[in-house]
């Protein structure tokens, strides 16, 4: 996601309010997080809305009284709370309003994962979900499918992954499908992924190995890549036998490719080059 400095700093004052309502004894984040989401999917439908909520023009209190009106006996009210913020800040467009708002209904999610005990399950799942579909191009389009109903692919969701997951991981993935806008399945899913593990302060390698890895290789890996990198990494590890040997890493931009494959391609193009 990419904000203009607008938007930037009205998602930081809608991430402060988040974390003081959710901090208030009672306060349920999952719910919020649920109700949040759910303001996102309606502005995505009704243009008319999404352009009255972020048009700068318009009187903070006035953009505050509409979201009132519209969603006070729906609503919690901590969720309320955190709408307010939003609809009073200036966003540099209504879009980025909509996705600032996707960001603090997952960030809701993930505390209430957090406070579970279950973050790091979630980011397990949300990996081994993102392989699923990358595995499978006919899943992957018809998730991505512009022009299939949003309710064909929530139920096509649940009837994979529903009594599988944590609620907290299936809802995250309902939401990157409904908004994946043709953009991948795939991507928006391992975005959450790199949330989740940014919840405990991790960045994420994506490792795919020829073989299976003991828990020991695990661990030299990964201190490894603490050392390299200088922060703490969580491994994600998918089998390939097709690289013949060894490992490819990815961490964000970054690929490091230890593979069978990868040392017969790079000898393969110093040969030809010679």
């Amino acid at each position: 996601m990419t904000l203009h400095a607008a938007s930037r700093e009205a998602l930081d004052l809608a991430g402060t309010r988040l974390g003081e309502v959710l901090a208030d004894a009672g306060a349920d984040p999952s719910a919020v997080g649920d109700e949040l989401l759910s303001v996102v999917d309606l502005l995505d439908r009704e243009i008319g809305l999404r352009r009255a909520l972020g048009d700068a023009s318009v009187d903070p209190d006035s953009r505050r009284g509409l979201i009132r009106r519209l969603f006070e006996a729906k609503l919690s009210e901590p969720a309320l709370k955190v709408l307010d913020t939003v609809a009073g800040s200036r966003w540099s467009s209504p879009r980025q309003l909509v996705d600032g708002l996707e960001s603090l209904g997952r960030s809701a999610l993930l505390t209430a994962a957090e406070q579970s005990g279950a973050v790091e399950t979630v980011e397990s799942q949300l990996f081994q979900i993102a392989r699923i579909v990358a595995g499978s191009p006919e899943l992957e389009a018809a998730l991505s499918d512009l022009t299939a109903p949003a309710d064909a692919k929530r139920t096509l969701v649940r009837g994979l992954f529903a009594d599988k997951v944590d609620v907290v991981t299936e809802t995250l993935v309902e939401q990157a499908v409904r908004r994946s806008k043709g953009r991948g399945v795939g991507n928006g899913l391992d975005k959450l992924v790199a949330l989740a593990a940014e919840r405990r302060q991790r960045s994420v390698a994506y490792v795919t190995s020829a073989n299976e890895l003991s828990e020991e290789q695990r661990s030299r890996l990964s201190a490894k890549l603490d050392g390299i990198y200088g922060r703490p990494i969580a491994l994600h590890v998918e089998i390939d036998p097709a690289l013949g040997g060894g490992l490819v890493v990815r961490v964000g931009d970054e690929v490091i490719d230890g593979s069978t494959s990868g040392q017969v391609a790079a000898l393969r193009r110093r040969l030809s080059r010679a």
